[in-house]
């Protein structure tokens, strides 16, 4: 099967289990050609139909529940009841139960790609390293949150970068056109959960954002609230593309909470699953940090080993395979994790090019 009738198989499947925009369908399709760093981000579910026959020899090692969609954009910032800045993964939307080197070789194939297209500088052999070196170490420690406060500054003054100004944040939203037609009320309910006050007067937009969830409704309430701003997301929760590649049928196996409560982390404790939406506060400081927002100046060695030791974190979700993980390790040949991202970048590129047939 090619790209372009995955996609048409997957985005059909998709539709019987949630409305899917399509305006924004027809966007993210236009995105995905302009790169193979995109193209990466969009197709998750080409990614889990081929991944497993790319690289069978990964497959054998202990099963976790996993990120699944992870790359280099797919960590950001937020708040903890504290107040304190955290930073970790940003986004569960595919969780599934996987051999733990899936998500490390899909992480690590994100870099090289960013690599290839000039968004790191840094050697691919030194990537694939930092990456491998901070999740042994998380899963060797037993992990450990990244609270950006005594510790951690350089990583905090890279997630707050320009980009993510208020004035730039907020100046976005506000552009974005008033939702006029009724919401739905499921949505609509976990919303006004979120909000301070389940009264408080807000303006309801449909904001477009993402890549790989591109096509879902995404509902944002903005509000006023004393002498400041606020915002609340409510994202269409989706079944994991990984159920659709493995002909799966138990679509209402969700396993995004697992993952949340059981990781080493510390709780955004606005985030939650609720009646088929992920819920969450947007703010300034509460948002994915891409590559572009990063300072030109940058440690890249020591930010995918961090990337990596938070990757061990959430993977100590299931601590009952911690030591099989270490000895799995221990006994891959030198330069596996290099090797296996060089085949997966293969297979990117040309099911990019294949799809640019429709979009050049």
């Amino acid at each position: 099967m090619d790209i372009q009738k995955a996609t048409k198989l997957y985005e059909r499947w998709l539709s019987d289990h949630i409305d899917l925009v399509k305006p924004d369908i027809d966007r993210k399709h236009e995105q995905m050609a302009a790169g193979a760093f995109p193209f990466l981000r969009a197709t998750y579910y080409r990614w889990a139909q081929t991944w497993q026959e790319i690289c069978p020899e990964l497959i054998s090692g202990p099963v976790v529940l996993s990120v699944a969609d992870l790359h280099v954009e797919n960590y950001g910032t937020w708040r903890d009841l504290e107040g304190r800045l955290v930073w970790g993964i940003n986004d569960f939307d595919e969780a599934f139960q996987l051999p733990w080197a899936a998500d490390v070789l899909r992480l690590a194939t994100s870099a090289v790609i960013a690599i290839d297209s000039d968004h790191l500088s840094i050697g691919r052999s030194k990537a694939c390293d930092a990456i491998l070196q901070g999740y042994k170490n998380a899963l060797s420690t037993g992990g450990k949150p990244f609270v950006l406060a005594e510790v951690h500054e350089w990583l905090r003054k890279l997630s707050l970068a320009k980009a993510r100004q208020p004035a730039i944040f907020w100046r976005k939203l506000n552009e974005l056109a008033t939702w006029e037609a009724p919401l739905p009320p499921s949505a609509q309910s976990a919303l006004l959960h979120l909000l301070p006050l389940p009264d408080l007067e807000h303006r309801v937009v449909h904001r477009v954002a993402g890549l790989g969830s591109l096509g879902r409704h995404r509902f944002v309430a903005i509000a006023d609230w004393c002498g400041g701003r606020l915002a609340r997301e409510a994202k269409a929760l989706a079944p994991s593309a990984c159920l659709w590649a493995s002909d799966g049928t138990d679509t209402n196996a969700s396993f995004q909470q697992q993952l949340l409560d059981g990781a080493v982390r510390v709780k955004d404790p606005y985030l939650r699953l609720s009646d088929g939406w992920i819920v969450r506060r947007l703010a300034p400081d509460c948002i994915r940090v891409e590559l572009a927002s990063l300072p030109t100046h940058r440690e890249e060695s020591l930010l995918l080993h961090s990337m990596g030791f938070e990757l061990g974190n959430v993977h100590l979700s299931s601590p009952e395979t911690r030591e099989a993980i270490l000895q799995d390790l221990d006994q891959r040949p030198e330069n596996w994790l290099l090797e296996a991202t060089k085949l997966m970048c293969k297979q990117v590129t040309s099911d990019l090019k294949e799809w640019r047939k429709n979009y050049t």
